[in-house]
C-alpha cells in the first residue's frame, strides 16, 4: 500500500505547478533515496540466512558472507567519487535517473544470481547507485526546495536511515515463508529506485546547477514554479551573489590546505575521527550482522531471529527521534560521551553472554542476555553516536572547506564501514565472538577517550566561534578566544 500510495501521488500531481506540490516530491525523494540506501544494508542482513541456505559455498565462508555484504560498500565509494563529476557535467537530475537505473538493474542482476560470484556483481551495481544518489540527494534537496523548508528536509536525513533500516527488516520478515526467500527479499529493493525514477521525471532541474551552467531564463523559470513573484526577484538576486563568492573561494581552496593549515588539520582530525569511531565502534556490523549474531546467541530458527533484529530496528528509529531532539539541548560532546559509555557497557554484556554461552552451551539465559546486550547497545548509540558525528562534522570547518572536509570526512565513513564488514566475520571466526565484541568495546573507549581530548562542545556557538576555537587550538592566542574554547567544553 505505501508503494501504491506513493506512486498515486506521482501521477496525480504530475500537472500541478504549486510550492507545495514541490515539497511533497522533495520529501518523497528524499524517502525514497534513503530506502534504496538503506536497502542494500538493511535487506541483506537477513537475506545472508537464506542466501547460505542456498549456496554451500557462502556458508562454508565467511569470507564470501563478508564480501556479499561489503561489496556494495565499495560501490558506493566508487559511485561517490564519480558522482561529483556526472553532477557537475550532466546535472542533478540525470545523475540522479542514472543512479536509479544502475540500482534497479543491480537489483534484478541479485533477484537473478545463479550463483554467489554473480550475487556480489549485483551488490557492486547497487552500491554504485546508492553512491551517485549520496552525493546527488542532498546537493538537490538543499539548491531545489523551498528556503524556508530546507532546514525540516535536511533534518530529517538520520531518521529516514533508521526509518530505512526498520523498513528493510519488516521486508525481510513478510517474505520468510515465500519461495526463493532472499531473491525476494533482494529483488524489491528496486522498487524505491523505480518510483525514485518516477518522480524525478516530475522534479525540475537544480535551478542552481543551471545558473553554473549559464542557463538563466531556464533556471528563473524552475524558480518561478517554487516561490512567488514578490520573493522570486530576491532569490535570483541572492543566487546570483552566492555563487560569485563561491566561485572565488573555491579558486582559494585547495585539498592540500586541509593539512597545511594547523586549525582546519586539527578541525578535520576531530570530524573525520567521529566519523571512523562512529564505524569502528560497530554500529553497522551490529546491523548488518544483527540476525546472525542473534544465531549466534542460540536463537536458531531464522524467523525468530528476524523478528528480534526488527525489535533492535525499531529501537534504533526510536533512539534516533530521541537523538535529535537531545543533540540541541544536552549538547554534542556530552551526547556522545554518555551514549559511548553505554555502548562500552553492553558490548562488554554482549562480550561476557558470549564466553559464558560458549562454556555452558546447554542454558538459554545466555541468549537472551546476548539479545539484550545486542538492544542496550543500539538503544544507547542510536542518540548519541549516530547523529552527532554528521551534526559535529557540519559545524566545525571554515565556510570556504565545509564542503572539501565534509565530503573528506564522509569518505573516512564509507572506509572505515567497509574495513568493519568485511573483517567482522573472520575476526569472529579467529579469534571467536566474545573476544570481537570485547575489542569493540575497547575501540568505544578508546573513542571515549577522542572526544574528551579532541572534539569541542559546539552547541550554541556561531560558525565564527567555533572558526576561533580551532585558531585557539593551533595557536593559543586570545584571551577572547580563549574563553570560547572554555566555554565550549563546559558545555
Amino acid at each position: 500500500m505505501f508503494w501504491v500510495s506513493l506512486l498515486s501521488l506521482g501521477l496525480v500531481v504530475c500537472s500541478l505547478d504549486t510550492t507545495q506540490i514541490m515539497t511533497a516530491f522533495l520529501i518523497a525523494f528524499r524517502i525514497c533515496f534513503r530506502l534504496l540506501q538503506e536497502d542494500i544494508y538493511g535487506v541483506i542482513s537477513g537475506a545472508l540466512l537464506y542466501i547460505k541456505d542456498d549456496f554451500e559455498a557462502v556458508s562454508k565462508s565467511s569470507f564470501l558472507q563478508e564480501t556479499i555484504v561489503s561489496m556494495a560498500l565499495v560501490g558506493a565509494m566508487i559511485g561517490a567519487a564519480a558522482g561529483g563529476w556526472i553532477n557537475d557535467a550532466f546535472g542533478r537530475k540525470k545523475a540522479t535517473l542514472l543512479a536509479d537505473v544502475v540500482f534497479a538493474l543491480g537489483s534484478a542482476v541479485m533477484a537473478a544470481a545463479p550463483n554467489p560470484y554473480i550475487l556480489i556483481l549485483g551488490r557492486l551495481l547497487v552500491g554504485l547507485g546508492v553512491g551517485v544518489a549520496s552525493v546527488t540527494a542532498p546537493v538537490y534537496i538543499a539548491e531545489a526546495s523551498p528556503s524556508e523548508i530546507r532546514g525540516g528536509l535536511v533534518s530529517t536525513n538520520v531518521l529516514m536511515i533508521t526509518g530505512g533500516q526498520f523498513l528493510s527488516y519488516l521486508v525481510n520478515l513478510a517474505f520468510t515463508e515465500v519461495p526463493g526467500t532472499w531473491r525476494w527479499m533482494l529483488g524489491v529493493a528496486g522498487i524505491p529506485a523505480v518510483i525514485q525514477f518516477c518522480l524525478m521525471l516530475c522534479l525540475p532541474e537544480s535551478p542552481r546547477w543551471l545558473f553554473i551552467k549559464n542557463e538563466k531564463a531556464k533556471a528563473i523559470s524552475i524558480l518561478s514554479k517554487i516561490y512567488e513573484f514578490p520573493r522570486l526577484e530576491d532569490e535570483v538576486d541572492y543566487l546570483s551573489s552566492q555563487l560569485e563568492d563561491e566561485r572565488q573561494k573555491k579558486n582559494g581552496v585547495s585539498y592540500w590546505d586541509v593539512f597545511r593549515k594547523k586549525e582546519i588539520r586539527l578541525a578535520f582530525f576531530a570530524g573525520a575521527g567521529l566519523q571512523a569511531f562512529q564505524q569502528f565502534v560497530g554500529i553497522n556490523t551490529v546491523m548488518y550482522y544483527s540476525p546472525t549474531i542473534v544465531q549466534m546467541a542460540g536463537f536458531h530458527s531464522n524467523q525468530l531471529a528476524l523478528l528480534l533484529s526488527l525489535i533492535v530496528a525499531a529501537i534504533n528509529a526510536a533512539g534516533t527521534v530521541l537523538g535529535i531532539y537531545l543533540i540541541d539541548h544536552a549538547g554534542r560532546r556530552k551526547l556522545a560521551l554518555t551514549s559511548l559509555f553505554g555502548v562500552v557497557i553492553s558490548l562488554i554484556i554482549l562480550s561476557w553472554s558470549f564466553f559464558v554461552e560458549s562454556s555452558d552451551s546447554t542454558s538459554v539465559l545466555y541468549g537472551w542476555m546476548a539479545v539484550l546486550g545486542l538492544t542496550l547497545y543500539i538503544a544507547f548509540f542510536s542518540p548519541g553516536m549516530g547523529p552527532v558525528p554528521w551534526t559535529v562534522n557540519s559545524e566545525v570547518y571554515p565556510e570556504a572547506y565545509r564542503g572539501i572536509c565534509g565530503g573528506m570526512s564522509a569518505t573516512v565513513n564509507w572506509v572505515s564501514n567497509l574495513i568493519v564488514a568485511q573483517s567482522f566475520l573472520s575476526v569472529a571466526e579467529a579469534v571467536g565472538t566474545g573476544a570481537t565484541f570485547l575489542i569493540l568495546a575497547g575501540v568505544a573507549v578508546v573513542a571515549f577517550a577522542f572526544v574528551i581530548v579532541f572534539v569541542p562542545e559546539t552547541k550554541g556557538l556561531t560558525f565564527e566561534e567555533v572558526e576561533a576555537i580551532w585558531k585557539e587550538k593551533a595557536w593559543g592566542s586570545g584571551s577572547t578566544t580563549r574563553s570560547l574554547l572554555e566555554r565550549g567544553n563546559e558545555f
